[in-house]
């Protein structure tokens, strides 16, 4: 089955529907026009500007403004002899091809320290871009093309940028879309369940060395970025012989770099050592959004299978922020939506016109057409297997519950047995494998998902229900609530939810994962409001494994939208490693684990369930 909007009944207009109803009016410039706009402290940032044209209709004099900010190349320079109608901006193409000819103007910024812009990169999204922001929003609306007001979107650091834009309470920004983009940067993109995803630095790093530095042959690594017709940034229109890129592009050399940077922050209260206002809130949008003013719009889209944890951001920020005009989506996608990630899927490429939806936020909040959003639910969401869209007023979508126990003989029972235990030693060796929710994120073009999970998890601790009665709709957050104790201070807890179909296919549906020392619970943060069970993962909430001892840990897997089909069986597994993609924990220490069932430790776990 597809991902198409008319898949169920979850809308009044589905956005294919709505996009009838806007066709092209206007022609998009062949090329922008570019220059440098300088920044408070001299830093120069590059920019590009597209206007749209006459062709079916005339362009309003003054338009409003979409602002894409980008760390990924605004626009590549051509080698000579490319042929014509090479793709020359990747990155920004399918936001100009939208949204330009329907009546917006487009600019895009090489943020500080990358493409053809000056200044260095000190963070990972830092506060000084964030001050960049508020300065180039001021820019747009001094021009004579701008009706003063403008909207931001882009997937994953164009989303989040977004969100900065808007905690800058410029008053222009009216609307923003974060598309597959982080709430907060530690728990939701390199520190899941306190675990640091060691090889996602690592490739993170070589792609912006590759960019930043100009360095095309690894460049050439990279899937989105391999056309060998691309030579590099593209200089802006002033800069006609390249000599001020190239100075640009020797300031990039100082940038950070990201192995080094995050492990800065192995827990969310460190600070830099030169630097003790800088801290891992810094570089996270919700450590802002006490500054995006209530009156802006905001649209969260982001996927099942995005990352581990971009999803977790995506509700985490819908649910926090108090502005009433919010609107979240979740889709069977991968970061960027790039892929269907359903097993079930007809098609690897996704059916679904997520800037269709996005068109018709704009249009409704920065155009103030008349677009029937606001008689819409105000979340959207894809279940799996049902292969369909459903709508809800808010999160979570299920507010029903099932809960399995952890039981004698691996089994997850439908009510708890009498007391016992089940130990397992850890195998570092353990992985998920090169087809995984991880890939992506490292710019990897993964298409499979989970194909070779047959088997993966044998060397688990595993248990399983029995045939599930009637088909089963699990849409939320699964809660584990285990009891647990270490022969190590501390473990790295990797669980797993997986279908085990009537003939016996297992199909991966969801993970979770928790570092021990940080089992400690806590009442969630005005701007963190999370449905799932909450912790700060400071090092001043954090203990070690009191060894032998056991401990309850509570915490979440990452959040999913699933149908259990009659006759298959559930299965929980729980290994003490992903060495594909996670650190170790504890270092050279595989500790065994003993798992404690029944009596007054009955470890469980709790599914969103609706019959």
């Amino acid at each position: 089955m597809a991902d198409t909007d008319t898949n169920g009944q979850a809308w009044r207009v589905p956005p294919s529907a709505y996009l009838a109803t806007r066709p092209p009016e206007f022609a998009c410039p062949a090329r922008p026009f570019s220059r440098y706009v300088a920044m408070r402290d001299g830093c120069r940032l590059a920019v590009d500007v597209y206007l749209p044209h006459e062709a079916q209709a005339a362009p309003a004099a003054k338009l409003p403004t979409i602002l894409i900010l980008t760390p990924y190349y605004r626009r590549f320079a051509l080698k000579a002899g490319a042929p014509a109608g090479t793709e020359n901006s990747p990155n920004a193409a399918k936001y100009r091809d939208f949204f330009v000819p329907r009546g917006y103007a487009l600019v895009v910024v090489d943020v500080r320290g990358t493409g053809a812009s000056f200044g260095t990169r000190d963070s990972f999204r830092s506060p000084t871009e964030r001050d960049d922001y508020r300065e180039i929003a001021e820019w747009i609306v001094s021009q004579p093309w701008s009706d003063g007001v403008i909207g931001s979107t882009g997937i994953s650091y164009l989303g989040a940028a977004a969100l900065f834009l808007a905690s800058t309470g410029h008053p222009g920004v009216k609307a923003v879309a974060p598309l597959f983009a982080v709430w907060n940067t530690y728990v939701d993109h390199f520190y899941p369940g306190g675990v640091l995803l060691n090889r996602l630095a690592a490739s993170y790093d070589q792609l912006m060395i590759a960019l930043d530095h100009d360095r095309r042959d690894l460049l050439a690594n990279y899937a989105y970025f391999r056309d060998p017709n691309f030579a590099g940034p593209q200089p802006v229109d002033e800069d006609a012989d390249g000599k001020l890129l190239r100075e640009a592009t020797r300031e990039h050399l100082g940038n950070f770099h990201m192995p080094d940077f995050i492990t800065e922050f192995r827990f969310t209260d460190d600070r830099l050592p030169y630097d003790p206002s800088f801290g891992a809130p810094s570089f996270s949008p919700y450590n802002y959004a006490h500054e995006i003013r209530q009156d802006v719009a905001v649209y969260s889209i982001g996927g099942w299978m995005d990352g581990a944890g971009f999803a977790n951001g995506a509700i985490a920020r819908f649910l926090s922020l108090p502005n009433e005009r919010q609107h979240l989506l979740l889709g069977p996608w991968d970061h960027g939506a790039r892929a269907n990630v359903s097993p079930f899927r007809d098609a690897v490429e996704p059916r679904f016109n997520v800037l269709a939806e996005v068109l018709r936020f704009f249009d409704h909040y920065l155009m103030d057409r008349d677009t029937g959003l606001q008689s819409e639910a105000r979340v959207h969401y894809f279940v799996m297997g049902g292969e369909a869209w459903r709508a809800a007023p808010g999160w979570p979508p299920v507010r029903e519950a099932r809960t399995f126990h952890l039981a004698a003989a691996g089994a997850l029972a439908e009510a708890p047995d009498g007391e016992g235990e089940d130990s397992y030693k850890v195998d570092f060796t353990v992985g998920t494998g090169a087809n995984t929710r991880h890939e992506r994120l490292a710019a990897e073009d993964t298409r499979d998902y989970y194909g070779d999970w047959q088997g993966r998890d044998a060397r688990m601790l595993r248990y399983t229900s029995e045939p599930v009665s009637d088909d089963a709709e699990v849409s939320g957050h699964p809660v584990l609530d285990l009891w647990m104790s270490s022969s190590e201070g501390d473990a790295a807890v990797h669980v797993y939810l997986s279908e085990i179909e009537d003939d016996g296919t297992l199909r991966y549906v969801t993970e979770g994962v928790l570092r021990a020392i940080h089992r400690k619970e806590a009442e969630p943060e005005p701007l963190q409001r999370w449905s799932w069970p909450f912790r700060t993962f400071a090092r001043a909430d954090a203990a070690p494994m009191p060894k032998g001892e056991p401990q309850r840990l509570r915490f979440a897997l990452l959040p999913t939208s699933w149908t259990f089909k009659r006759g298959s069986r559930i299965r929980l597994a729980i290994a003490g490693a992903d060495a594909d993609h996670y650190a170790q924990v504890p270092h050279g220490r595989p500790p065994l684990l003993t798992i404690r069932r029944g009596g007054a430790m009955a470890s469980s776990l709790t599914l969103p369930w609706r019959s």
